[in-house]
């Protein structure tokens, strides 16, 4: 895959991966302005399980497929390909059936032994289903992705996250009267629904295909090579076992958040309900937010993955380690202005987003704790990046092993800074910088052992920090001077942010921190080139 196709899946993933979160915003916006800090509490405690399940049955083996569809296709082998797709369907069913059960039929014991938050079983009951649902579908995304096609995964995500949003709020806003524990279940239902909606459109998008894939196995049968089934299943779970437990750390610390946290914060003086409503916070107010900057740096790594696989299978070093560092560069450009953005313009942001006066005084508290987490974004950018590159080299086992050690970390330290009263809550998100931070320190030293490929350090980390720390100064400013012009937080903070981005534009390419050139290579690259030299010279 050459950079210009690799920057083209992306870009694809991204667009479709930023419009899937903005429809989210919609839908934890007015769901927290619904049932507040109290009510999030179980949505907040819920997700949790509900990920770690999730990638436990969707995080390796779409990976796996993706890798060896892109091996076999650089080889022209289309029929083992569609091989290793058609087995991975029936495994992604069974794992599936497995983690749904066990969510299912288990949920008044999670709800009271591993969250310590009654109230939770009917949002654990209300989503397990998609725990079947989602493997498949999942097993159809990774194919599409390793015949280098990114298109599917964006549309099937897109009518996922609008069923989710749509039935989700629903079911909510008719549950109302029947209080929070039946809202957050016909919230969680959502993600029952979406999962049903994403699987029927990636299907129909197959069946649409089939046809030219069938014609193509046909065309290349001397390029064909014989795999038994157990010896696909065999490489699948070998690339994939790893990258599950990988993926599964930071959600099983999620998940031990939601516990600890809660049971932490009573132990330090803290009552029930003051505790529900700090974590509620976080994961109520913040995390959305949080989230939405990582879209682009997941389609990176999404795209990365089979883009790396497939040089490796035919020897193209040379584009391997061009792709390694211009994805570690774009990750940088846009997980430095979003994390630095989002600070700046904190409670300009949160007051426009819940605009409900009943929930003003939740989130003014809820500003110092999203300005905390913004050292997040910065430090999974880098984890994510690194970490799709060492398993692109065939290196899935080593971002295990270092996340495990940064997980380990994230114990004490959430564990120690949770019961300081005045750090609380905050505590969990120090914990997870401190993971994410000493996994990328890790990461880094290990892709510099087995690839030898090196990072400039200038062009990579420092004009990207230099230009968004500049960036923040101005968006904070222009929101203060708007807001003095126009009196209207909404109208000054859109502005702020429409300022910010044009003054990051100008100077990411007046530092060349991005060339004219590897913007070529973007869809639509040409004519944005044509734009920026009419200004930039």
């Amino acid at each position: 895959m050459s950079k210009n196709s690799f920057l083209k899946g992306a870009a694809v993933l991204g667009v479709a991966g930023i419009i899937v979160k903005v429809i989210g915003v919609f839908f934890r916006i007015p769901l927290t302005i619904w049932i507040g800090e109290d009510g999030m509490s179980y949505y907040g405690s819920v997700y949790p399980i509900y990920t770690l399940f999730l990638i436990i049955s969707t995080a390796g083996i779409p990976v796996a497929i993706s890798r060896m569809v892109s091996e076999r296709i650089a080889v022209k082998n289309y029929a083992g390909a569609h091989k290793v797709f058609q087995i991975s369907i029936w495994f992604m069913a069974a794992l599936g059936l497995v983690c749904f059960s066990i969510v299912y039929f288990n949920a008044g014991f999670i709800e009271t032994k591993i969250l310590r938050n009654p109230g939770a079983r009917l949002s654990l009951e209300a989503i397990a289903p998609s725990l079947i649902l989602v493997p498949i579908m999942s097993a159809y995304r990774g194919y599409f992705q390793g015949r280098q096609n990114m298109n599917p995964t964006a549309v099937s995500q897109l009518f996922e996250q609008l069923f989710r949003v749509a039935v989700g709020l629903g079911l909510a806003y008719f549950l109302l009267s029947s209080g929070y524990e039946a809202v957050c279940a016909g919230a969680t239902f959502g993600s029952t629904a979406g999962a049903a909606a994403g699987l029927f459109v990636v299907v129909i998008i197959y069946l649409f295909s089939l046809k030219v894939i069938k014609r193509q196995i046909r065309r290349n049968k001397s390029h064909s090579e014989y795999e038994s089934t157990w010896s696909i299943v065999k490489r699948i779970l070998i690339i994939a076992i790893p990258i599950t437990i990988g993926a599964s750390i930071m959600p099983l610390m999620s998940a031990i958040d939601s516990s600890m946290v809660m049971g932490r914060l009573q132990d330090t003086g803290w009552t029930y309900e003051q505790s529900k409503a700090l974590w509620g916070r976080l994961s109520g107010y913040c995390n959305p937010l949080i989230g939405m900057p990582q879209v682009f740096v997941q389609a990176i790594a999404m795209s990365l993955v089979p883009a790396i696989s497939a040089g490796f299978k035919v020897k193209d070093l040379a584009e391997v380690s061009d792709n390694m560092k211009f994805s570690m560069r774009s990750a940088m450009i846009i997980g430095f202005p979003c994390a630095v953005g989002i600070f700046s313009l904190a409670h300009p942001i949160l007051m426009l987003l819940y605009r409900s006066p009943d929930r003003a005084a939740e989130v003014a508290a809820a500003v110092p704790t999203l300005q905390f987490m913004c050292l997040t974004v910065i430090f999974m950018s880098t984890l994510q990046t690194l970490t799709g590159i060492l398993q692109g080299v065939d290196k899935q086992m080593v971002p295990v092993k270092n996340l495990a050690i940064g997980a380990v970390g994230k114990i004490l330290v959430t564990y120690i800074f949770v019961g300081i009263k005045a750090v609380n809550v905050n505590g969990a998100t120090l914990g997870t910088v401190t993971a994410y931070l000493i996994a990328t320190i890790l990461n880094m030293r290990d892709i510099k052992k087995y690839t030898g490929v090196t990072f400039d350090f200038n062009m990579t980390f420092v004009k990207p920090f230099i230009a968004s720390v500049i960036m923040g100064v101005c968006a904070f400013a222009s929101y203060k001077l708007l807001f003095l012009v126009t009196a209207s937080n909404d109208v000054s903070t859109i502005l702020a942010i429409a300022i910010a981005v044009a003054v990051y534009g100008v100077l990411i390419l007046g530092l060349k921190a991005i060339t004219k050139k590897e913007i070529a290579k973007l869809p639509k690259g040409d004519k944005l080139v044509g734009i920026l030299d009419k200004f930039i010279k």
